[in-house]
């Protein structure tokens, strides 16, 4: 599958993730979530009484005899900051304490980038971070002995959109608590399956079905999405980078003492301010639930977002790091919790995330947009999960689909309206397959759709038309796609004939004919209307700018001293 990016080679996996995410909150405490089969979330409830959630530094280098190599434990810091020298032996081995695994596990291939009028391609790579605890530091600083050696969960996941033109890099949450389809996924190794589950499930049990390759075709299901990259780090990094750089300015509207009388929470203790953080206090910050916001993994993942873009204002103000030996703990503490894609186009190599770093480094802090996926709360059994909000959350994943930057903006290249070619049959010459891909995360498919478009098409002359039952995977949008060159014209004269805009018209080599999918955008019988073409990033997704000094959390009542 060819992507653009950097190359990798590989292994396997294991990992955690630092800096920028959030596990559950506690160094000590707080219990680990996770949905049952059923989507009830029995499992999340006894693992939050016993204690234990479950839910990247960029480098610089300079060119010379020693390559600089500095890195963060927390993997977005890791991909947009750099610095810290090593000679080519110690750069040897570092790469041999990089793990890799499968970018994606699942059976859908993902699309390949359409380039820019300037022949640049976007690059996407999704950051998640493990709760395993299976090493003595990690199992030190994440407690919850009960869950030691169990298999791990993705507790924080954030999509990085690095632009086409690398003006802009875009940043999605999709909270720990999120409810969603699981597709099926296939563990390299053992060749194990595990099949779809019938239900929703909650997101970050992705991780446990063979890996991160699960967790990005998770994504890749939801989103459209098409991912370059991933990088899993785990709970040991961000101690070292905090410490690393003297500490990370975070602010607090009032007082906060983090800690429930039940023993929940992660402990953190901060003053009303501001306080520059490091160490276990920055690791406090990022866990924390019980404290900030309304309690809740929303609150938390707002949190981290202003972490990380501090973190990357303090080292792109000049922060250095001087010390040889503090730089090698540091080069050890990231390489040795980090999990990359493998392969050709993989990040399986220092090198390989240096390169990938200078590309990074390209995005002045004030075009960096942190968001949090739009979600709604659910009912009854999920009342205490989240699910996708129909309509934001859809427009947000369009958007980076697009290469549309979230900050508001317009990009520097005026986008070309699609051209529309000549058919080369008449529309009753022309065969149609209709798929219904109307169903939702919380929505079945709408009954009858295929049947009812068909007859629709028959009315506007394409009289060839028939249902394709076997394919019914969702669509946000309606599409028409076509296999080759020869069939754009006639492609584009059934879109024209039932009002579907000629971006919505794509080729595909997924299709053998040209093919209608109705998507979640046209459930109601009627004719069809586009989408609104706003290019605007929905408020519901809480965009924080890099630039924004004067973030500060709200403390949620009760957390006060």
């Amino acid at each position: 599958m060819a992507r653009s990016g950097t190359p990798g080679e590989g292994t396997r996996p294991r990992v955690r993730h630092a800096g920028q995410l959030g596990w559950d909150d506690g160094l000590y405490e707080e219990g680990s979530e996770s949905s049952t089969d059923s989507g009830t979330g029995e499992r999340g409830a006894a693992s939050e009484e016993s204690g234990h959630r479950r839910g990247g530094s960029k480098r610089r280098g300079k060119k010379g005899k020693h390559r600089v190599l500095r890195w963060s434990a927390s993997v977005l810091a890791l991909l947009i900051i750099g610095g810290a020298g090593a000679g080519y032996l110690y750069i040897e081995h570092l790469n041999g304490n990089l793990k890799k695994a499968d970018l994606t596990l699942g059976d859908k291939k993902m699309a390949d980038h359409k380039a820019n009028a300037a022949g640049q391609t976007p690059m996407n790579i999704l950051l998640i971070g493990s709760d395993a605890r299976d090493s003595a530091e990690n199992q030190k600083l994440g407690g919850a002995k009960e869950t030691f050696g169990a298999p791990p969960l993705a507790d924080v996941q954030m999509l990085v959109h690095l632009s086409a033109d690398r003006s802009n890099m875009s940043v999605i949450s999709m909270p720990r608590d999120t409810m969603l389809k699981i597709p099926k996924c296939t563990n390299p190794e053992t060749k194990h399956v595990y099949p779809a589950p019938t239900g929703l499930k909650m997101t970050n049990e992705t991780l446990e079905r063979g890996g991160p390759g699960c967790t990005v075709a998770t994504w890749y299901e939801l989103t459209g999405i098409t991912i370059d990259h991933f990088m899993m780090i785990d709970f040991s990094g961000v101690i070292s980078m905090a410490d690393a750089i003297g500490g990370v300015p975070v602010c607090v509207k009032g007082n906060v003492y983090s800690h429930t009388s039940a023993g929940k929470g992660s402990g953190l203790k901060l003053e009303k301010g501001t306080t520059k953080i490091k160490g276990k206090q920055a690791l406090q910050w990022l866990r924390t639930r019980y404290g900030f916001e309304d309690g809740t993994d929303l609150g938390r993942t707002h949190a981290q977002h202003m972490y990380m873009n501090s973190m990357v204002r303090e080292l792109r103000k000049g922060t250095k790091l001087t010390d040889p030996g503090k730089l090698m703990d540091l080069a050890e503490a990231a390489t040795d919790a980090l999990t990359v894609d493998k392969g050709e186009n993989g990040l399986g190599s220092v090198n390989k995330l240096y390169d990938l770093a200078e590309e990074l480094k390209k995005v002045p802090t004030k075009r960096i947009t942190m968001t949090t996926m739009p979600n709604v709360y659910g009912t009854g059994a999920l009342k205490e999960r989240v699910l996708p909000k129909p309509g934001d959350a859809d427009q947000l994943f369009q958007m980076v689909r697009d290469d549309i930057p979230l900050d508001g903006k317009a990009s520097k290249r005026k986008k070309k309206a699609p051209v529309a070619e000549k058919p080369t049959s008449t529309p009753a010459e022309t065969p149609v397959t209709v798929r219904n891909g109307t169903r939702t995360e919380t929505e079945y498919p709408a009954k009858g759709r295929a049947t009812a478009v068909k007859d629709l098409l028959a009315e506007k002359g394409f009289t060839q038309g028939s249902i394709d039952a076997q394919n019914t995977e969702s669509a946000s949008r309606t599409t028409v796609s076509y296999p080759s060159v020869d069939m754009k014209g006639n492609a584009q004269a059934l879109a024209k004939a039932l009002g579907i805009p000629l971006s919505a018209v794509k080729k595909s080599t997924a299709v053998s004919g040209i093919t209608l999918t109705v998507g979640a955008d046209w459930r109601e019988d009627g004719p069809y209307h586009a989408p609104s073409a706003e290019e605007k990033t929905p408020d519901s997704a809480r965009a924080l700018n890099g630039d924004d000094e004067k973030a500060c959390m709200d403390i949620q009542p009760g957390f006060g001293f």
